[in-house]
């Protein structure tokens, strides 16, 4: 068997970051507002907010495939240009090459990089990981969403990424799955010691998996405040104190969504 060696850098550094697209219409319209932001080795955060407060937008920066009017992000101190392996991304649907069967998707990245002939026998341990034993040859259509997007992540993981970038890959499963994914996501979290970052509507999700919570605001998108996640792992859902903060989070979400009141004495 092959040892899988964890990810020993990581941290991410997002300095004034400012992002302004312009409509159909000419306006201008303000997606990011002065974000900063910094994450540490192995951290697992998780970024929510209402729907358009630029989550997605800052995930898409922090992999390199938008640029800011003004600020930076920094991957260990160097600043982020362009796509690149050491941050990898899954997407909300699995995305596999529908032609391919599930053992030369999780490949694709050893063969694009030209190292496949080198790591081909770490194949077989990333579809362990990922609890896909047996299904190697199958195609897409042949397995279930939920094997699907796993198929997805170790393609990611398998291409040795500092950062995986996790945009709502869960969202599109049923509550079983979605739950059953979760844990599969923390398993390899701690087997890879990979820094992840989470887009999610789902504050339970965001409770269960991570080390901070980012609340967003609405647009223009700005961090409103950072949850520390004082619980134990691992974690019950149905425990006191993870209800405690799933409510106050719920009430932090719903504060930060609000229209703010208008002051008559301006």
């Amino acid at each position: 068997m092959i040892a899988i060696n964890k990810v020993k850098a990581g941290s991410i550094v997002i300095d004034h970051i400012y992002r302004t697209y312009v409509d159909a219409k000419g306006n201008e319209i303000d997606a990011l507002k002065d974000i900063n932001l910094n994450i540490e080795p192995g951290e697992f955060i998780s970024l929510i907010g209402p729907s358009g407060c630029g989550k997605t937008t800052l995930m898409r920066l922090i992999a390199g495939l938008d640029e800011a009017e003004s600020g930076g992000v920094y991957l260990d101190g160097e600043v982020i240009t362009g796509t690149n392996y050491e941050r990898g991304y899954v997407f909300q649907q699995a995305n596999l090459f529908p032609w391919e069967t599930v053992e030369n998707n999780i490949s694709v990245g050893l063969k694009a990089r030209k190292v496949y002939r080198e790591q081909k026998e770490e194949i077989a341990d990333y579809i362990r990981l990922a609890g896909l034993e047996g299904f190697e040859k199958s195609y897409p259509h042949q397995i279930s969403g939920g094997m699907a997007q796993r198929a997805s992540l170790v393609r990611a993981l398998i291409n040795n990424p500092k950062v995986l970038l996790l945009d709502e890959p869960l969202g599109a499963l049923d509550s079983f799955t979605r739950f059953d994914l979760q844990d599969k996501l923390l398993e390899l979290w701690y087997d890879r010691g990979t820094t992840m970052i989470l887009v999610t509507h789902d504050v339970d999700e965001a409770v269960y998996l991570s080390d901070r919570i980012v609340i967003m605001s609405p647009r223009p998108g700005k961090i409103e405040e950072i949850v520390d996640v004082k619980l134990g792992r691992p974690r019950s859902r149905s425990s006191v104190d993870f209800l405690h903060l799933r409510t106050e989070i719920l009430e932090k979400l719903h504060l930060s969504s609000s229209p703010k009141p208008i002051d008559y004495y301006l």
